[in-house]
C-alpha cells in the first residue's frame, strides 16, 4: 500500500490552503526565500541535494513514481547552473543573488577548446538576469505526472482538477553549453507532440551520461529555503554526469516551445542538513 497516500499537496488542497493555479506559479516568476536560519519542520525531504551524499535522515515516505515511460510528460524548464552537485558538476558558481549566479558549474567547462567557447553572434535565452553564454551550466527538468494531462506552461500544467494529488517524477541532466553544432541538440530531446503508448513523451532524455541516482524529495527553485520548505512530494532521477549541449540549440527551443520557457530559472540552494533529506538505497 502507498505509504501516506494523500501527499502535503493533495491535503492543502483539500483544506483550501493551496489551488491548482497557485500551483502553477512553480518556477513561473523567480522569488527568493526568507533569510531566516530557522529550520523549517514536519515537511517531507528536500531538493537539491548533493547526489554522491547517500544519507539522509527524513523520514517522511512516500513510494516512488512509476517510470517516465509510464506517466505524462507535462513540463520541461532549465536552471541556470546545476541545482544538485555531484563529482561532475562541484564547481561552487557562488553565493549568487535570488537564485541566480549561484548553483554548480561542470567540471568541464574549465577545460572546453577556444571553438566551443566562440561568442554567439546574438544573445541566447535572454532575461533581466542576462542570457547564455558558451561554457555556461544549465540542469535541464523533464517533470512527469501520473495525471491525465497534457505538456503545458509551468508546473501548474502536472496537476489537474480531477487530480491534484499526482505522482510526480522529474529527469534532470546538467549540460554544458558549447558553440558546437556537433554537440547534442536540445531539440531532439524536447516534445513536438511526441506521444508513445499513449503517453506524452520527450523525444529523447540521455541516457550515456551514468545511471541515475533515484531519490525522493521535493520541488526546487529559489522561493525555497531550509527555512522555506516546498510541501510536493517528488521523485527525482538525476543524471551524475554533465554532458556537452550545443548552445544554439538551446536559444532555438527558447524562441518557440510549448511550455512557454524563453529563459532559466534560479536555482535553490542546496540542501545539505540531514533532516531535510531522505535516505538514498
Amino acid at each position: 500500500m502507498k505509504k501516506f497516500r494523500r501527499s502535503y499537496i493533495g491535503l492543502f488542497m483539500a483544506l483550501g490552503m493551496v489551488s491548482v493555479s497557485a500551483f502553477a506559479g512553480e518556477h513561473g516568476r523567480e522569488e527568493h526565500a526568507s533569510a531566516s536560519t530557522a529550520i523549517c519542520s514536519g515537511f517531507g525531504p528536500q531538493t537539491p541535494r548533493d547526489i554522491d551524499n547517500v544519507k539522509g535522515e527524513n523520514n517522511r515516505t512516500f513510494s516512488m513514481a512509476p517510470d517516465n515511460k509510464q506517466m505524462n510528460l507535462c513540463n520541461i524548464h532549465f536552471h541556470e547552473n546545476a541545482e544538485h552537485k555531484a563529482k561532475d558538476f562541484s564547481i561552487f558558481a557562488g553565493e549568487g543573488h535570488e537564485g541566480f549566479d549561484s548553483g554548480y558549474k561542470c567540471n568541464i567547462s574549465k577545460s572546453l577548446s577556444k571553438a566551443e567557447m566562440t561568442p554567439l553572434a546574438k544573445p541566447a535565452c535572454k532575461s533581466e538576469h542576462g542570457d547564455l553564454q558558451p561554457g555556461d551550466t544549465i540542469e535541464m527538468h523533464w517533470v512527469h505526472s501520473s495525471a491525465d494531462v497534457k505538456p503545458g506552461k509551468t508546473l501548474g500544467a502536472c496537476l489537474s482538477e480531477k487530480n491534484s494529488n499526482p505522482d510526480l517524477r522529474v529527469e534532470a541532466q546538467v549540460f554544458v553549453l558549447v558553440n558546437d553544432k556537433n554537440a547534442l541538440n536540445f531539440n531532439d530531446m524536447g516534445y513536438g507532440g511526441n506521444i508513445v503508448n499513449g503517453f506524452h513523451q520527450a523525444k529523447a532524455i540521455p541516457g550515456t551520461t551514468g545511471k541515475p541516482v533515484l531519490f525522493t524529495g521535493s520541488t526546487t527553485g529559489p522561493k525555497y529555503s531550509d527555512s522555506t520548505c516546498s510541501p510536493l512530494q517528488v521523485t527525482w532521477s538525476v543524471r551524475p554526469q554533465c554532458a556537452k549541449l550545443d548552445i544554439n540549440s538551446i536559444a532555438k527551443w527558447c524562441e518557440s516551445n510549448e511550455f512557454g520557457e524563453d529563459h532559466a530559472h534560479g536555482v535553490r540552494k542546496l540542501v545539505t542538513d540531514p533532516k531535510l533529506l531522505s535516505n538514498i538505497k
